[in-house]
């Protein structure tokens, strides 16, 4: 039976003391009777998990004053306000998952917070896409029913799609959560944990369907607004300069509006569907970060680029609004 240690090395001490040993021996004897303390590990944090963290809290801040916005004003309830309302409060979450799952990862970890979380970011980046179809959806039907589009039966169809988009995101989110996912079989992880293969496949394959479709609709808003600045030009006899420019500045609006979607997404989508878990983590990251950059840069498009908002948001920052927003008028460009 082992006494107390400190009891043990005292008489260990005594004992050499007493038969005259050299101080260096005593000292050695000591050295060897105490145990080593291991130092504690120290808590290694990963960069790309900080630009993530920054990134995430950048999106929340940007989307959480538009989501403000379009609460605070009953003015902004129009179909157009409700959807950007959906893109910002899922860029809104987004921010959020990712600011949790840095804190999670580093300080909670476990397979539920794990689960949580993915499920979490999933839900809400699958939500922010989805917004980003039915406003391009609305965009077009604006457009090509002119006439009724400000009717009662335009905000019953925008209901359906904001009930439709939530729905399938919530359950894309709930998937990992439900089962689905890799903690007992690393084999079939993606290369994002703890998402199975075949779930990154479909979440991929779906935001293609997506691009597709709205690569197709984005091409018809061109031609109706270059059919309505031809006739504005002819109605007003404006020259043909003037008809030049105002089509170009439309194409130009759509073309940036779907370049920036793509080259967000597109990069990760692709690498998603070849690459799995053997791959280096490095490119996950260097994937994965442009398309948390969609989500900062959809305010600037698609809010803070609208009249409307800008009114309340000066209202809101200084008190008035500047007559040159008050003055303004839409053009057929204003897509």
């Amino acid at each position: 039976m082992t006494g107390d240690p400190q009891a043990n090395l005292s008489g260990l001490l005594r004992g050499y003391l007493d038969a005259g040993a050299p101080v260096e021996n005593v000292s050695a004897a000591v050295s060897s009777q105490v145990p080593a303390v291991e130092p504690e590990p120290e808590l290694v944090v990963n960069p790309w998990d900080i630009v993530l963290c920054t990134s995430g809290t950048l999106i929340s801040c940007e989307n959480a004053i538009v989501v403000l916005i379009i609460f605070h004003n009953p003015s902004l309830r129009a179909p157009m306000f409700l959807l950007i309302g959906s893109l910002a409060l899922a860029d809104l979450l987004a921010g959020v998952g990712l600011i949790i799952n840095f804190v999670f990862a580093y300080l909670l970890q476990s397979e539920a917070t794990r689960l949580v979380t993915i499920g979490l970011i999933v839900a809400s980046f699958s939500a922010s896409v989805c917004s980003l179809l039915a406003i391009t959806v609305d965009r077009y039907l604006s457009l090509y029913y002119a006439l009724t589009y400000h009717s009662e039966r335009t905000v019953t169809f925008t209901y359906v799609m904001l009930i439709m988009l939530w729905g399938t995101s919530i359950c894309l989110g709930l998937l990992p959560i439900l089962g689905w996912n890799c903690l007992r079989d690393e084999s079939t992880c993606s290369v994002v944990r703890p998402l199975t293969k075949n779930n990154t496949a479909i979440l991929s394959i779906s935001f293609l369907f997506m691009f597709a479709l709205m690569l197709q609709l984005y091409i018809q808003i061109c031609k109706i607004v270059m059919r309505h600045a031809h006739q504005i030009a002819l109605q007003h006899h404006f020259l043909a300069t003037s008809h030049y420019v105002t089509t170009r500045k439309g194409v130009s609006t759509l073309a940036i509006i779907l370049g920036t979607f793509a080259a967000c997404w597109m990069p990760f989508t692709l690498y998603s569907l070849i690459a799995d878990y053997t791959y280096p983590s490095i490119y996950t990251y260097a994937t994965l970060l442009p398309a948390t950059y969609n989500s900062i840069i959809n305010p600037v498009i698609y809010a803070f680029r609208n009249q409307e908002i800008q009114k309340a948001l000066c209202l809101i920052c200084c008190g008035c609004i500047p007559s040159s927003l008050s003055q303004r008028t839409r053009s057929p460009s204003d897509v």
